[in-house]
């Protein structure tokens, strides 16, 4: 068996045999030559790694007088002391990998433009991306097929990781891979610095006051949100919307160019959300300061959108919540003043909503046939209870699934919702006002907080 020595002689021989491949493709500087051995030894940059290497290869050329001429004729374009060896002037010459890319005056200048681009911005946290050009990313794959190093990494990652290491030095903010406020993206094309800011996403609840108004923006169904004269050129269905009132003094507040509403469900334009208020995630679209109060957003808010729309318990979360908001199964409670075409008696109304309870079979109502996939859906009705008769005309609540249409669950769509009201009382019936007065809400562990 081989000693361990000569395990030690075998490995360095490898590493020498492999440097000198590379080094017979060109003039190669530090940066580049030791990112080829980036994964052999700890506490170096690839720049050190090479240039100790190189300085390695120098001196041994002068224990090995029949490799000496060939070694540091290799080494000469890119090494000081193999040209002070073979008595050769002149200083190294452009690496042919990188093509100067990774010179430290190089990285230094791509490291202010960033300092210079992420001025204005709030964050405390970035990452670093680095788009190739096609020559780089040529020369790369021709270095790591011709000079055969098991134990390079990416040109990208180098860069990555050395700009970062600079930019976090002239500004003060922290590099961070899983969670970066800002990405700082590098064109080494033409040296282009584009900054990606992430979005900035805050949980709370609304409250809808008024009817006549949906939660988003709605284009108009004519021309598609182009303008047309059904919309009067405003190329929306409708001129406000819940998710519009809001986004005003949220993109006041953090410099933002837009935001984006994601709501637990809907409630339909004539409908009231009162109660506690339905839990939504806004989405705050390249805002340029993070650093937001809350509490005074929630004011401004409510007092903009007075009488229309108010919010409460707003907090910052982390993008998780959009999808726990979006399809979390939340029960809801609804208010409807129900109008019944034939005089019924107490007791067998509330017979008949008694029997409304347990599950339902609904095929997508008429009234949304236009815009949702015609299917059969059943949803469950936990309690449907009477709070007022007055003639014809009646108050009752339902609590049920999500995703329940409690207008059909009323009228029965002409038999596409089966049981309901009307069906069960042998007359027609229909809601007059409908009103949601309850949202389960999102439990405090699920609920994933940014402090």
């Amino acid at each position: 068996m081989p000693s361990e020595n000569q395990n030690d002689i075998c490995i360095a021989s490898e590493i020498i045999s492999t440097a000198m491949r590379i080094l017979r493709l060109g003039p190669i500087c530090d940066s580049c030559f030791g990112r080829q051995f980036a994964m052999l030894g700890t506490g170096m940059t690839n720049s050190e790694r090479g240039r100790s290497i190189k300085t390695v290869m120098a001196m041994s050329a002068d224990l090995c007088d029949s490799e000496e001429a060939e070694v540091l004729r290799a080494l000469a374009p890119s090494c000081r002391q193999a040209r002070l060896r073979l008595g050769v002037e002149g200083v190294d010459e452009t690496c042919w990998v990188c093509l100067g890319q990774m010179h430290p005056e190089r990285l230094e200048e791509l490291a202010d433009r960033a300092v210079e681009a992420l001025s204005g911005i709030e964050c405390s946290r970035f990452l670093v991306g680095t788009f190739m050009s096609g020559i780089l990313a040529e020369n790369e794959e021709l270095l790591l097929a011709d000079g055969c190093s098991k134990h390079a990494e990416p040109m990208k990652s180098e860069i990555n990781r050395e700009v970062g290491k600079l930019i976090a030095l002239k500004s003060g903010k922290q590099p961070d891979l899983s969670n970066p406020e800002v990405v700082v993206h590098i064109h080494l094309s033409d040296g282009h610095i584009e900054i990606q800011i992430q979005p900035l996403y805050i949980y709370g609840r609304y409250r809808k006051l008024q009817r006549g108004f949906p939660q988003t923006r709605w284009p108009c169904r004519v021309c598609g949100g182009k303008g047309c004269e059904r919309c009067g050129n405003t190329g929306r269905m409708y001129q406000e919307s819940v998710d519009e009132l809001i986004r005003g003094p949220v993109v006041e507040a953090a410099d933002a160019e837009d935001t984006v509403f994601h709501g637990a469900g809907r409630e339909d334009i004539d409908a009231r959300m009162l109660g506690s208020g339905r839990p939504f995630v806004v989405e705050v679209v390249r805002p340029r300061k993070r650093d937001l109060d809350l509490n005074a957003l929630r004011d401004e808010i409510n007092r903009r959108c007075s009488g229309k729309v108010e919010v409460s318990d707003l907090i910052f979360v982390d993008k998780s919540m959009v999808e726990t908001v979006k399809n979390e199964r939340f029960e809801k409670t609804y208010e409807a003043v129900v109008e019944i075409s034939a005089h019924v008696d107490e007791e067998k109304l509330k017979s008949a909503l008694s029997k409304l309870v347990g599950f339902v079979e609904q095929r997508t109502p008429t009234r949304v046939s236009h815009r949702r996939a015609d299917k059969v859906r059943r949803r469950a009705v936990y309690s449907a209870g009477l709070e007022e008769l007055n003639g014809q005309m009646a108050k009752i609540t339902v609590r049920c699934d999500s995703g329940l249409y409690v207008k059909e669950l009323i009228s029965g769509d002409g038999g596409r919702t089966r049981p309901s009201l009307a069906e069960l009382l042998g007359s027609d019936a229909r809601v007059v006002e409908l009103d949601v007065i309850d949202v389960g809400g999102v439990s405090d562990a699920q609920v994933t907080r940014i402090s």
